[in-house]
């Protein structure tokens, strides 16, 4: 029996909006660091809009247009709450094509309907798949289109009017500097010099000074030289907006209008994404740690700007996109919620009504020169040397040249084509060789097993004379199943005709499963140096990559074998208590581990150990350094400590016990490399996040504070952002774990011994990352030069393991 109370509503938990500042309700309530960090933005974008706008050759107003709707449409309905949208240099080529070859008003309409297509890919949740775009590709991208911007506004610059094309632009350079206007060329001067200069103001007059955009004072420099003068020279001139021209039906070729709303979208989408992922780093790096900043809804951002782009080009205005440049601001001015980016919309709209008298004093080579050095900027050398890092410079360069010579699409897509070109040369760039030492064989695999190395692979296994003895290592990370097949079937052929074969992984060990005289191969599809197939070994439970359940192997029982003088160990099915589990643990070591290492221990304990090298992780239970290394007994000097710590030398007050293992691993075993590794989820790292100044001093509290400089480190502007494998990391506590695997590698440079096994260079330092989700290992590039100002973690697989290892 059901009892129904009408007219009756239950108590119900407020719901916090997801992108709204905690404490706050639905009221449009700005804080005052809203406010001044509005007026900051605002100053910033209204020159750029009008710099923008001059460079595509639309009306001016819409550039004035698009900043506003940026601001209060993308920001009142976007999910990146700081991020602020507006018409970006990005589209500055895209968008002047459009118009010289449909006109503005068929621009407009085509603005709008990218703007729908936007809304439809948020509708499909794809927003995340425009971050697997290469870096490469998008740097490159951005890069063409500066050096295209950069091209064309220097002839205005220099009083001319630029080309239609970049390459029209270079072939008349010269005759525009045979003919260069002495007027335009003093404002533009002038106001490159105070754009580069004013940042670097000394003193501290210089400090205050540089709180005003320089932007800003460069352009109201300009405009102060020419009127006080009395330049002739040509100036903004805001028509009347009754006269401002609205979308008309789109005019055209129907491909043509389709590619022009697909480079619209693409450009658009893949620009404010990564800047809202940027934004997210801007934000957890300051020194609040952006308490009270949602992390960005990249689905709701894409549908944001979708809403932005259709009611702009419905008002006549630019296409609008996340612009990076005005998110630092708004960031770094201290924003705390999306009032500030609609609130420098609204400033937008107040000076296009009330200070049109002003504008019209602005000289155009000013603008010019602003936009002429922002596309200068797009080409970053910082960019360019990570590519050149990560071996990717020929896709940066091929995007780059596509997009100045050619177009944007057809530009990203020949970058997209080398990308792929340069993937499957990797990926078949294998290396196969063959050596024979007093009639032994041996054949060495480097790189991945596929079918595209098949007939190098055979062609080397059949010049092995028959019944020779043979150890072929397999030192790669993938091998497919025509590989596969072409091994098991020669070494079975070998086997028949009195040979031997030993399968070794990427170390020299022997494939578990795979003895000498049997013919059972490694797993095609699996990892190359992992093990051999299941039935292969009598113990195939307890193989690395088996899934535990209930911190147990799952294991079907088995009963005691005969004649055992041991006790029989129960093997229940449900979990068993923690002191069963250690007894189960040891009992199963002793059955299937024990007479495999004894051997080995037995040596170990007669020499002594000499460990390679120390390794220096976190406590956290699901890191075995063992397995992640492929390591064995002797093979790692381990310490463990919460949050792999290194505390600076004398800091530990009264616990020296990391500074003596460094002391005794380095002095005394002589180790040859220390290895700091990180983790993702890290705890340590999330209790560094969420501390407070009052919290109490509990051990715990107490030892964390050896974290402290990995968390200004974080914060600092001196560093830039680490990457993993090119993205950036996924949240704070990843930027920390893996900021903090960079600061620990500072602190071991500060302990004498150290510092002297790494002059003499006897002594190397690694920085490790590994995430647990993903089962993936990462190494700092270039760990022995590490400064701090170009931290990336790379993904190593295997084979590259093994060759850094040699």
């Amino acid at each position: 029996m059901t009892l129904c109370t009408p007219n009756r509503t239950p108590n119900r938990p407020r719901v916090q909006r997801p992108h709204s500042p905690p404490g706050r309700t639905g009221r449009f309530r700005p804080a005052g660091v809203d406010v001044s960090a509005s007026l900051a933005v605002f100053l910033i974008a209204l020159p750029l809009s009008l710099g923008i706008a001059l460079a595509t050759g639309a009306p001016l107003q819409a550039g004035l247009v698009a900043a506003a709707v940026g601001g209060l449409v993308a920001g009142r309905f976007g999910g990146s709450p700081l991020q602020v949208s507006g018409p970006a240099a990005g589209l500055t080529v895209v968008t002047a094509e459009l118009i010289q070859r449909y006109g503005w008003r068929t621009t407009c309409a085509i603005t709008a309907l990218a703007g729908l297509a936007q809304l439809a890919l948020a509708a499909l949740k794809v927003a995340r798949s425009a971050l697997a775009v290469s870096p490469a590709i998008v740097h490159g991208m951005l890069a063409g289109i500066g050096v295209t911007i950069a091209l064309a506004q220097l002839h205005i610059v220099l009083g001319g009017t630029p080309q239609s094309s970049a390459v029209a632009n270079v072939l008349g350079l010269p005759a525009q500097l045979a003919d260069a206007r002495p007027a335009a060329l003093a404002i533009s001067a002038l106001t490159v010099v105070v754009l580069l200069g004013w940042p670097h103001l000394p003193g501290r007059a210089g400090r205050a000074a540089r709180k005003a955009p320089a932007a800003l004072v460069a352009v109201a420099g300009a405009t102060a030289l020419a009127v006080g003068a009395g330049l002739t020279v040509p100036r903004v001139d805001l028509p009347s907006w009754s006269s401002h021209a609205l979308p008309g039906l789109p005019e055209g070729p129907v491909l043509g209008i389709a590619a022009g709303v697909l480079t619209i979208t693409l450009v658009t989408s893949v620009q404010s994404l990564l800047s809202a992922v940027a934004v997210d780093k801007l934000v957890a790096a300051r020194p609040d740690r952006g308490r009270g900043v949602p992390r960005s809804d990249l689905d709701r951002e894409l549908a944001g700007q979708g809403m932005a782009n259709v009611v702009s080009g419905a008002l006549g205005g630019l296409p609008v996109a996340g612009v990076a440049v005005r998110s630092v601001a708004n960031v770094s001015a201290g924003a705390v919620s999306r009032a500030s980016t609609m609130l420098h919309g609204l400033w937008i709209v107040l000076a296009a009504l009330l200070l049109v008298p002003a504008i019209d004093l602005i000289p155009l080579a000013a603008l010019a020169a602003l936009v002429m050095v922002v596309g200068i900027q797009m080409v970053s050398i910082t960019r360019i040397r990570t590519v050149t890092r990560h071996r990717e410079a020929v896709v940066y360069a091929v995007t780059l040249t596509g997009v100045v010579l050619v177009g944007i699409l057809e530009g990203v897509a020949l970058g997209i084509a080398v990308a792929v070109a340069v993937a499957m040369h990797r990926l078949a760039r294998t290396r196969i060789t063959r050596e024979e030492r007093e009639g032994h064989q041996s054949v060495r695999v480097r790189g991945q097993l596929t079918f595209l190395a098949v007939p190098r692979l055979s062609r080397v296994l059949h010049q092995i004379p028959a019944g020779s003895e043979v150890t072929v290592e397999l030192d790669g990370s993938f091998m497919d199943h025509a590989a596969y097949e072409t091994l098991n079937d020669w070494r079975a052929g070998h086997l028949a005709h009195g040979g031997t074969v030993e399968l070794t992984g990427p170390a020299g060990g022997r494939i578990a499963g795979a003895p000498a005289d049997r013919a059972a191969g490694p797993e095609p599809g699996a990892d190359a140096g992992a093990g051999a197939s299941p039935g292969a070994s009598p113990h195939a439970c307890c193989r690395p990559w088996t899934p535990w359940h209930n911190h147990q192997c799952a294991e079907p029982p088995a009963p005691p074998a005969p004649e055992s003088f041991e006790e029989p160990v129960a093997e229940p099915s449900a979990p068993l208590p923690t002191a069963h589990q250690l007894v189960h643990g040891i009992g199963k070591f002793q059955r299937n581990t024990a007479p495999l290492v004894r051997d080995e221990l037995a040596r170990l304990a007669r020499e002594g150990q000499t460990p390679a090298q120390l390794f220096l992780t976190c406590s956290d239970s699901r890191l075995v350094t063992s397995m992640i290394t492929s390591s064995g007994p002797g093979d790692l000097f381990t310490v463990r400590n919460v949050g792999n710590l290194v505390p600076l030398p004398g800091e530990e007050s009264g616990d020296d016990s990391v500074a003596a293992a460094i002391e005794y691993a380095v002095d005394v075993l002589r180790v040859r490399s220390i290895t700091v590794c990180g983790h993702s989820g890290c705890g340590a790292m999330q209790a560094l996040l969420g501390a407070g100044p009052e919290d109490p001093a509990t051990p715990l509290r107490r030892w964390l504070r050896h974290g402290r400089p990995s968390l200004e480190r974080m914060a600092s502007r001196r560093h830039a952002w680490a990457r993993i494998s090119g993205r950036l990391p996924a949240d704070a506590v990843e930027q920390l774990s893996i900021t903090n695997v960079v600061q620990q590698l500072e602190h071991l440079r500060a302990y004498e011994s150290v510092a002297r096994r790494l002059a003499d260079g006897s002594l190397t330092l690694h920085g490790m990352y590994f995430h647990v989700g993903e089962a993936q290992a990462y190494l700092l590039s270039d760990a022995d030069e590490v400064r701090g100002y170009d931290d990336v973690f790379d993904s190593v697989p295997p084979a590259v393991l093994a060759a850094r290892a040699s």
